[in-house]
Parts: structure tokens; C-alpha cells; sequence
């Protein structure tokens, strides 16, 4: 129903056009001619060939061989077209003035001007129409490519964000395994840390199963299960632990993608090597709302070092999705440290 009223709207506007091409030749034609009603039934000869050539140049040179850039048969074509047209309108002069004048061919000259300017003047008309048909299908091709790139964009963001759930759930096992096995081997021992423990494992299991999921989270939310991470893993070292935390921060309180810090520390911990009966553990934080610094660096023997599994592979795809071009992560390591930093600018995240 639709389609069969846009057919008759399109219909009644195409008609209503061509009778203003209609009056625009009957008042061109008309200028210093005595015969004013001939002037109109000569506008009338001229119009099928006017009607003809715009409608060939619309709906097919220009779709079909312009638009598609098949430049050297709209050439072709659109010379083929002008010559015919030009005989036609030749033709349609002829009798047309041999109609009028009852085949006496006087009074004609003020009537004709000149073949030219009436070329020139049904040319005018399928110029203007071709022009508005090119930019007509120009917006519309632009409007489809930009529905087309919301479409891939909103499809690439979808991937990104199934991407980065997938990473999200390496992580969390990979990052209770380890505390657990620490709650395990307390629980053997009965010792009195034991809930303790088990409280701050369980506000580290509400960060992973809760807060992880959002966008960001603010970094002091970061820094706390940061801490409570360490708190476990100090009761796990005991003495051998040798631990420095350093916070220098601003008033302001950035906002940071969740469990972009913590598999850090994690790896220091699982990797790191015990040298004169300590295990040294140095973590910094350096913020405010523009930009994050953070390093950290353990004792390490590289002779004896292991691939450092999937948590820093994890994190390294987690930033290039989340701050691509907006990081610069530095991992360096000797033969008795290893370290990370970390720098994020935030200001065009």
C-alpha cells in the first residue's frame, strides 16, 4: 500500500515537473513573438524529445555506467545519446514549424531563434535533472555507507567485548587457583588466620564476580584487593616476604578497567625467586586524573625463569583492546630482578 502510494506521489511530481519545463519553453519561445499561442504547441513538439534524453541519462547512463565507473561506456553511450537526440530535436523543429505555419514556413523566425539556443535550452533541462539525480544517489550511497560502518563498528565492538570476557575468564581461574592452594595448605595446619583469610578471599571473589564486569572501576578499588592479594600471600611468605607498597596520588580518583593491576602482582609472587632467604617485592602507583604510573619488580633468577603463563599475555591484549595507543608497558628483566611499568594516559580514553 505503501509502495503503490509512493508510486503515485513520485508519479504526480514527475508530471507536475514537466509541465513546468513546459512553461519555462513556452516563455523562452514566446520573447518577441507575435504568435503567442503557436509558441506553446511548439514548446508541446519539443517536449518528447526533452522527456526522452533526460529520462535516458537518469535511469540509465548515470546509474548503470556512471555511478558503477565504467567511465568509457558512459562516454560511449552519453555521445550515442546526444547525436540521436540532437536528429530528434532536429526532426521535431522541422515539422513542428511546418505544422504551425500550415507548411508556409513564414512568420518562423522570432518563433525559432535558432536551432542552438533551442538545443541549448532542452540540454539545460537535462543537465539540471542529471545533476540532481547524481547528487540524489550520491546522499543515498553515503547514507548506506554510513549505516554499513555503524553495522561493522557495532559489530567490532561486540567482538571486542566477547574478547575481552574471554581473557576475563582466563583470569579468574588462573587467579584462585593460586590463592586457594594458600587457603588449602593453612586450613592442614588448623591455623588460627585461617577465616581471616577466608574474608578477604571472599572480598576478592565479590571483585571478580561483580565489579570485574563493569567498563571501569575506580583505582582505589584496584589498590584495595590489591592489598588484600598481599595480605594473603604475607601469610602464606611469612618472613620471607620483603614487601613496599608506595601510593603517591592526587585528590582525584581516575577510573581504570578492573584486574588491569592485580595479575601483575600476581606474577611477581608466583614467578618470583627467593634470593638470601627473601623474596623481594617493590609495587609503586603513581596517579592523578590524567595518567597512571605503575611499576612493580620482584627478585628473579633468570637461569631458573619460566614463561610467565597467560596473565601478562592476558593483560598485554586486554590493554591493546581497552587503550590502544594510550599505554606504554615496559618489561624488563636481569639476572636477579624483573619488572613491569606500566604508564596509562587517560586524558583521550
Amino acid at each position: 500500500m505503501n509502495s503503490k502510494k509512493q508510486y503515485i506521489t513520485q508519479t504526480l511530481l514527475h508530471l507536475l515537473f514537466w509541465c513546468a519545463v513546459l512553461f519555462f519553453f513556452t516563455l523562452i519561445f514566446s520573447a518577441d513573438n507575435t504568435i503567442d499561442s503557436n509558441s506553446f504547441y511548439f514548446s508541446l513538439f519539443l517536449m518528447p524529445i526533452t522527456i526522452g534524453t533526460t529520462y535516458i541519462s537518469i535511469y540509465k547512463l548515470i546509474p548503470n555506467y556512471l555511478i558503477t565507473k565504467r567511465y568509457f561506456l558512459f562516454g560511449l553511450y552519453s555521445l550515442y545519446t546526444v547525436i540521436m537526440s540532437v536528429f530528434s530535436i532536429m526532426f521535431s523543429l522541422f515539422f513542428g514549424i511546418a505544422f504551425l505555419t500550415n507548411f508556409m514556413f513564414t512568420k518562423v523566425e522570432s518563433l525559432t531563434r535558432n536551432t542552438l539556443f533551442i538545443i541549448a535550452c532542452i540540454y539545460l533541462v537535462v543537465i539540471v535533472v542529471s545533476a540532481f539525480k547524481l547528487l540524489t544517489l550520491n546522499l543515498n550511497q553515503s547514507k548506506q555507507n554510513a549505516e554499513l560502518e555503524g553495522k561493522i563498528f557495532e559489530a567490532q565492538l561486540k567482538l571486542k567485548e566477547q574478547e575481552l570476557k574471554y581473557l576475563k575468564m582466563q583470569i579468574h581461574p588462573h587467579f584462585l587457583f593460586n590463592t586457594l592452594n594458600t587457603i588449602y595448605g593453612f586450613s592442614l595446619k588448623k591455623s588460627d588466620q585461617t577465616p581471616d583469610m577466608i574474608l578477604k578471599l571472599s572480598n576478592l571473589l565479590d571483585y571478580l564476580l561483580y565489579q570485574v564486569d563493569k567498563p571501569l572501576v575506580p583505582i582505589s578499588d584496584e589498590i584495595n584487593h590489591i592489598k588484600d592479594y598481599i595480605s594473603l600471600e604475607k601469610t602464606r611468605f611469612n618472613e620471607t616476604l620483603d614487601i613496599n607498597f608506595e601510593i603517591k596520588n592526587s585528590t582525584e580518583t581516575p577510573s581504570v578497567a578492573p584486574m588491569l593491576f592485580l595479575p601483575f602482582v600476581e606474577n611477581s609472587f608466583k614467578h618470583g625467586k627467593i634470593i638470601n632467604g627473601k623474596l623481594s617485592i617493590r609495587i609503586a602507583f603513581v596517579y592523578n586524573s590524567e595518567k597512571i604510573k605503575f611499576s612493580i619488580s620482584n627478585s628473579h633468577e633468570k637461569q631458573l625463569s619460566k614463561p610467565h603463563g597467560i596473565g601478562l599475555k592476558n593483560i598485554e591484549k586486554r590493554l591493546k583492546l581497552l587503550y590502544k595507543g594510550q599505554y606504554d608497558l615496559i618489561i624488563s628483566e636481569s639476572e636477579s630482578n624483573y619488572s613491569v611499568q606500566l604508564k596509562l594516559n587517560l586524558q583521550h580514553v
